[in-house]
């Protein structure tokens, strides 16, 4: 997550800043008649060029406030360009940051944070001095009435950390799959990546004992021990095997029947949570990437939607979607080194206005079942498995063309974001604002949304419209936004990288490149697994890509299995470039 570390605040506390990731943490008090109080962190998270980003954490220590103000001025030439989670202004070096509507209450102990980008030249050194409330800070507690004797002398050793890392990626190797390394190795090209760590399928229940001669959970914790060391490791498994999995799409159907959910708990969760507690593997850092492609077809995916299908309904109505998610968050949650993750759909799914808020909300419900806190979970992914872009450069939501805003593009469709960062970043504000951790982590896959070869655009399409406009800067080159099988043209994303952007825990390539997301024709097999014609290049679509092209490659084999020619065709239009 994008929290701090419990004890940074003791060493800025200290007088020291740390060089990597800069920090500074603050004590400020309320000199006003009641009992005030709070800390504030400020954390540079990345740095490139002349930008900047940063993470903003108050917690108040002192009476409940009903709204706040964070005052403070730059030492240098730093300009916030754009921020989140606050209303930030600036006025020379002075910047004032205040409360939105859905985070200004804090009760004493309560947290809230706000991030934004910014730009400098320069040095960027942190702030020496905030005001909460017009109040200056100044290292403790102010009672109503002055004490009579001098404070105890503070501690001079920190206290345990204990507990869990705020980002488990943060200072952390990832586990390199060696299956999915051999493979990639195998291929013409694929040494320049085959060492970039990977998610590990638990796609059905045999998965986890191993398959076919292949390495089993114990297996790749085994040998994740051996590529640990002596620094920290983190292993991310992708859970997936829920009752009636993915409703609305046939290719990544599993082998549990929708009415299933005894035998997904008995015979999936709870194998594998009696694994990960093993005290052998309590040295790892286990994230979990929790039942993708589920929960958002209760909300997308059901009858009063044109892209509703039965298998959803019968998923809404006996509610095993939202029962297997929170019995999966419960007991994988309980082992104190594992970091539930779970599936926020991306930005093509779930940034429109009717599915956005309305999703926030199931996530929260499933968070809150079968026993599961909110507690549980440690963040959220999006793009997982997909292909949108990371960030569109040559146009935002704000355009517009000839008066016409790019919203109402065939690309955008009255979507409210462009791209994935923008959306990971709205939709954790929205789950704070449910009342998730207000440091609460998201995760992006970029493992197959780089977009990258000689087709990229270098600049903004022609302003002819808003369709010439946003089609010809658009880095996504896909058909519509609704494909997601086997896609033409994709690339290699981001590198795997910890705390990339405020908000972001990280870039993960949680799908391994190279396995298939469904076979091109109807292929027998016992893992449940149909076909599904969005994997078949001639297909021509449906309500769910707007009767487009399906624009999937030809000749694909089963979800999962490798796929030589996806492969060569990501490492050709990777970006950044290899």
């Amino acid at each position: 997550m994008s929290r701090l570390p419990r004890h940074t605040a003791l060493l800025a506390a200290l007088g020291l800043i740390s060089a990597t990731g800069v920090t500074a943490t603050v004590l400020t008090t309320d000199a006003g008649a009641a009992t005030g109080g709070c800390k504030v962190e400020y954390r540079i998270t990345s740095q490139w060029g002349t930008g900047f980003g940063a993470d903003v954490v108050i917690t108040n220590t002192g009476d409940p406030v009903g709204a706040w103000t964070l005052e403070w001025s730059y030492g240098g030439d730093q300009k916030v360009t754009q921020g989140w989670n606050a209303s930030i202004v600036q006025s020379g070096p002075a910047v004032t940051a205040r409360n939105l509507s859905y985070n200004g209450s804090l009760a004493t102990g309560g947290t809230t944070s706000f991030g934004f980008n910014g730009s400098y030249s320069g040095t960027n050194p942190v702030p020496a001095t905030f005001k909460l409330n017009g109040v200056t800070c100044d290292g403790a507690t102010q009672p109503t009435e002055p004490p009579t004797t001098p404070p105890t002398t503070p501690p001079t050793t920190p206290p345990p950390s204990g507990g869990k890392a705020d980002n488990p990626y943060a200072g952390a190797k990832v586990y390199v799959n060696p299956e999915w390394s051999a493979k990639a190795a195998a291929e013409p090209g694929g040494t320049k990546v085959s060492n970039q760590p990977t998610g590990v399928w638990l796609d059905r229940i045999a998965a986890i004992a191993g398959t076919t001669g292949g390495m089993g959970l114990r297996d790749h914790l085994d040998r994740a021990l051996a590529q640990k060391g002596s620094g920290e490791l983190v292993v991310q498994l992708v859970i997936y095997d829920l009752p009636g999995r993915d409703c609305a799409a046939l290719a990544s159907n599993g082998e549990l029947g929708p009415t299933e959910i005894d035998k997904y708990k008995t015979q999936y969760i709870d194998p594998i949570a009696a694994i990960l507690s093993d005290p052998k593997y309590a040295g790892l850092r286990i994230v979990t990437t929790v039942e993708i492609d589920s929960l958002p077809n209760l909300v997308t995916n059901v009858s009063g939607r044109p892209t509703a299908t039965a298998g959803c309904d019968v998923m809404k109505a006996n509610g095993n979607y939202v029962k297997g998610v929170g019995y999966a968050l419960n007991k994988l949650g309980s082992i104190a080194n594992v970091y539930n993750y779970v599936d926020a759909g991306h930005h093509g799914w779930l940034g429109w206005d009717d599915n956005f808020g309305a999703s926030a909300e199931l996530f929260k419900q499933a968070a809150t079942a079968e026993g599961s806190t909110l507690s549980k979970v440690h963040g959220f992914i999006v793009n997982t498995a997909n292909y949108s872009a990371l960030k569109e450069d040559h146009f935002t939501i704000g355009d517009s063309v000839n008066g016409t805003s790019v919203r109402q593009s065939k690309w955008i469709d009255w979507n409210r974001y462009t791209d994935e960062v923008s959306y990971a970043q709205a939709m954790r504000a929205k789950l704070i604002s449910l009342g998730f951790d207000a440091n609460l982590g998201m995760l992006v896959d970029t493992s197959r949304n780089g977009w990258g070869g000689a087709a990229r655009p270098t600049g903004p399409g022609a302003l002819t419209s808003v369709d010439t406009y946003v089609n010809g800067g658009r880095y996504d080159r896909r058909i519509h936004l609704g494909n997601w099988c086997n896609q033409a043209g994709a690339g290699l994303g981001e590198r795997p990288q910890a705390a990339p952007a405020p908000g972001i825990d990280a870039y993960v390539w949680m799908k391994p490149p190279g396995e298939s997301d469904g076979s091109s024709k109807e292929i027998p097999n016992n893992e449940g697994k149909g076909f599904d014609r969005m994997c078949d290049p001639t297909y021509t679509g449906n309500a769910r890509n707007g009767n487009s092209m399906s624009g999937a490659l030809p000749n694909a084999p089963l979800s999962g299995q490798w796929f030589s020619a996806q492969f060569q065709e990501l490492l050709k239009n990777a970006y950044p470039a290899l």
